[in-house]
């Protein structure tokens, strides 16, 4: 299981990305295609870290809302 941060990217596309993954990024042209689009992105980044014998970096995340 992996956090991502999901946001309306300027060209209308979603954009989408793995914190815990620095570099692992996605987008779509909805947001079911983005996250569908980053589960791919996440597998093939640890596939790539696995093959060059790297560690996998562990997820831990703490999720908070600040209303300002």
């Amino acid at each position: 299981m992996r956090e991502v941060i999901l946001h309306p990217g300027e060209d209308g596309y979603w954009v989408v990305e793995c914190p815990s993954l620095p570099g692992c990024i996605s987008q779509g042209e909805t947001k079911e295609e983005a996250l569908k689009n980053i589960k791919e992105a996440i597998s093939c980044h640890i596939h790539s870290l696995e093959e060059d014998n790297l560690p996998i970096p562990k997820e831990k995340f703490e999720v908070s809302v600040v209303v300002v």
